[in-house]
C-alpha cells in the first residue's frame, strides 16, 4: 500500500489544505493499493506561488547547470527502475515485462535525452544586427494522463527544466503514485525549491484552478480531445500559451505490395499495446479489397497471441484496461460496432472466461467496417481493431485522412520509398513506415483535433521558449 497525504510544494513536502484523498485501484485486483492527497485550488495557489518565486533564479541559471540537475534525475530514476515498473503496472495494468522496457524505460532515456541536449541547444544567436534569445516562458503547468504516466510526465518536466521553466505538475488521478517516485528524485537531486511542484487532485478542481491562474505562462495538457478543448477555453481568457496532445484514431494504410504476414501483425501489435490505451494505436487497418480474406485471417490469428491475464505473469501480453469506466466504455462501443453492421471476427463485448476479477475486456477484431461508422470514427481506447477495405491508393488516403483526428499512423508496402510517398500524403504528425520505431528525439504530435504543439527532442524543448530579439546599435565604422 503506497499512502501519501502530502504534497511537493516549493522544495518541501506539505500538509494539504484539505482533508480529502483518492485511492487508487489495481485494475487487475480491483484493490485498492494506495492514497494520495485531492488537493484544491488553494494547493494550486501555494504551488503557483513557489513556481512564480523560484522562476528568477532558476531562468538565470546556465544550461550546464541544468543539464547537471537533469542527469541527477535520470540517475535517481535509474537506480527505482524496477520499483517504477511495478508501481505503474499496479496503477495501470501493462505487463511487468512492458513495463520494464516503456512505462519506466522511457522517462529514464527522455531525462537522459535532454540532460545531453540542453548544454548543446542554441539558446542565442546573432541574426543581421540583431541578438536573437530564446528564453524560458515561465511558471509552466503540466497536466498528464493515465495511460502512460510517468513517460507522459517526463516528455514535459524535461525539456521545461531545460528551458528554464518553473512547472507545476497535476498528474492523472487514476496512475498518480509514480509522479510521487518522480517528486522523492527530484528532491534527493537536490533541485532549487520552487522549481517543480507537485499538487494531486481531480481536473475540475486543481486542473482547471491551474489553466485559469494568472502566474501560470503556459499549460502542456495531454489527455481527450473533449478535455483538451476546456483548457483551451479557460487559458483563452489570459492568453496563455498552450501545447495539446489529444485523441487519435491512426490508420495503418497496407498496400498491396506490403509484406502481408508482417504487416498485419504488426498493426495488431500497435494496437493492442497497453491494452489499446494508447493515443497513437493503430487502430483502423486499411487493405486492398482483393485481399480482404487473408488481411482478416491474419489478424485473428495475430490476435489469438494476445494472452489476457495478471499482468505481473511472464505469459501475459495483454492486461486489463485502466478502470471500470473505460472497461464499460470499450464493450459499449464493441456492442455499437455489431449493432451498425461490421463483421466481429474475433472476440466481443462479453466478459473474458476465468477473468472474475479486473478491469478486462476480450481482444477484439473488427471486419468489414465502413469509414464513417462510429467504431471507425471514435477514440475506442482499448483493444479494438477495425479492418476497412478500400479500392486504389487515392481512396486509402481518402480513409486514412477522414476523421477528426491527425496524431499518428502507419504505411506498409514492400518498397520504402513507395510507403513514403504514400505516407507524405497523411495528415498526421507521425507515420511509422514498414514498421519504423518511435523515436524519442523526433517530434510527437498531431494534425487537426489531435491538439497542436509538439513534444520530446528539440521540438518540446522550442515548446517552452520565448523569442526576445535584442536590435543592436551597429558599430561605427573608423
Amino acid at each position: 500500500m503506497q499512502n501519501h497525504d502530502q504534497l511537493y510544494i516549493n522544495g518541501q513536502w506539505l500538509t494539504p489544505a484539505g482533508r480529502q484523498t483518492i485511492a487508487v485501484i489495481n485494475p487487475a485486483t480491483e484493490a485498492v493499493i494506495g492514497h494520495i492527497p485531492e488537493g484544491t485550488e488553494a494547493d494550486v495557489e501555494a504551488a503557483v506561488a513557489a513556481a512564480r518565486s523560484a522562476h528568477p533564479a532558476w531562468s538565470r541559471t546556465t544550461p550546464d547547470e541544468r543539464a547537471a540537475f537533469l542527469a541527477k534525475i535520470q540517475e535517481g530514476l535509474m537506480a527505482r527502475m524496477d520499483e517504477i515498473a511495478r508501481t505503474i503496472t499496479g496503477e495501470v495494468g501493462m505487463p511487468l515485462k512492458l513495463s520494464t522496457r516503456i512505462q519506466a524505460g522511457s522517462p529514464i532515456a527522455i531525462f537522459g535525452l535532454y540532460a545531453k541536449m540542453t548544454g548543446a541547444f542554441k539558446f542565442e544567436e546573432q541574426v543581421g544586427h540583431s541578438l536573437v534569445l530564446r528564453e524560458a516562458i515561465g511558471v509552466a503547468a503540466l497536466i498528464t494522463p493515465w495511460n502512460y504516466p510517468l513517460h507522459q510526465i517526463a516528455a514535459k518536466v524535461a525539456p521545461a527544466l531545460a528551458a528554464g521553466c518553473t512547472v507545476v505538475l497535476k498528474p492523472s488521478e487514476v496512475a498518480p503514485l509514480n509522479a510521487f517516485i518522480l517528486a522523492e528524485v527530484i528532491a534527493a537531486a537536490g533541485l532549487p525549491a520552487g522549481v517543480f511542484n507537485l499538487v494531486t487532485g481531480f481536473g475540475a478542481a486543481v486542473g482547471e484552478a491551474l489553466v485559469r491562474h494568472p502566474e501560470v505562462d503556459m499549460v502542456s495538457f495531454t489527455g481527450s480531445t473533449r478535455a483538451g478543448k476546456r483548457v483551451s477555453e479557460l487559458a483563452a481568457q489570459s492568453v496563455k500559451r498552450v501545447s495539446l496532445e489529444l485523441g487519435g484514431k491512426s490508420a495503418a494504410v497496407i498496400l498491396d505490395d506490403a509484406d502481408f504476414a508482417s504487416a498485419v501483425k504488426g498493426t495488431v501489435n500497435a494496437c493492442f499495446l497497453n491494452s489499446g490505451q494508447t493515443c497513437t494505436a493503430h487502430t483502423r487497418m486499411l487493405v486492398p479489397e482483393s485481399r480482404y480474406a487473408e488481411a482478416a485471417q491474419l489478424a485473428v490469428a495475430a490476435a489469438q497471441a494476445f494472452t489476457l491475464g495478471d499482468p505481473m505473469s511472464d505469459t501475459t501480453r495483454l492486461g486489463p484496461l485502466a478502470s471500470a469506466a473505460q472497461r464499460e466504455k470499450v464493450r459499449e462501443y464493441i456492442n455499437m460496432g455489431i449493432q451498425e453492421g461490421a463483421e466481429c471476427l474475433y472476440g466481443g463485448a462479453e466478459a473474458p472466461e476465468g477473468l472474475a476479477l479486473g478491469y478486462y475486456v476480450k481482444p477484439t477484431i473488427f471486419g468489414r467496417v465502413a469509414p464513417g461508422s462510429t467504431i471507425a470514427q471514435e477514440e475506442i481506447f482499448g483493444p479494438v481493431l477495425a479492418i476497412i477495405t478500400y479500392r486504389d491508393e487515392e481512396e486509402a488516403i481518402a480513409i486514412a485522412n477522414g476523421t477528426l483526428y491527425g496524431l499518428a499512423g502507419a504505411v506498409w508496402s514492400g518498397s520504402d520509398a513507395h510507403a513514403v510517398k504514400v505516407a507524405r500524403q497523411l495528415r498526421t504528425g507521425q507515420v511509422d513506415i514498414n514498421g519504423g520505431a518511435f523515436n524519442i528525439q523526433a517530434p510527437f504530435g498531431g494534425y487537426k483535433q489531435s491538439g497542436n504543439g509538439r513534444e520530446l527532442g528539440k521540438y518540446g524543448l522550442e515548446e517552452f521558449l520565448e523569442y526576445k530579439a535584442l536590435q543592436l546599435k551597429p558599430a561605427k565604422a573608423g
